[in-house]
């Protein structure tokens, strides 16, 4: 059972994660640009939940290393910094 659900919080940040780089490339070409913004917060959402759920498996079951814990706050940094650039070029431009 609990393996399982790790597989299922790893689909689902893995899913995030893709949509979420869908999001960034439709910044490039000017007919899709409408559809950045919520592709981008959308993966952001689905990328963040399974990347924290899988978290709190983990660190329930005591299967959690240091280094992927710093992977995991590294991740949440760079998805701030992501929203806060995507913010600025919605601002800006």
């Amino acid at each position: 059972m609990h393996r399982r659900s790790v597989k299922a919080a790893e689909l689902a940040s893995g899913v995030g994660a893709i949509v979420l780089g869908s999001g960034l490339a439709l910044f490039a070409p000017p007919t899709w640009r409408e559809m950045a913004a919520p592709s981008f917060i959308t993966g952001v959402l689905v990328h963040g939940a399974g990347m924290t759920l899988k978290h709190r498996l983990e660190v329930r079951s005591g299967m959690m290393l240091w280094w992927e814990k710093v992977l995991f706050w590294v991740c949440w940094a760079a998805l701030a910094v992501l929203a806060a650039w995507m913010g600025a070029i919605a601002f800006f431009t």
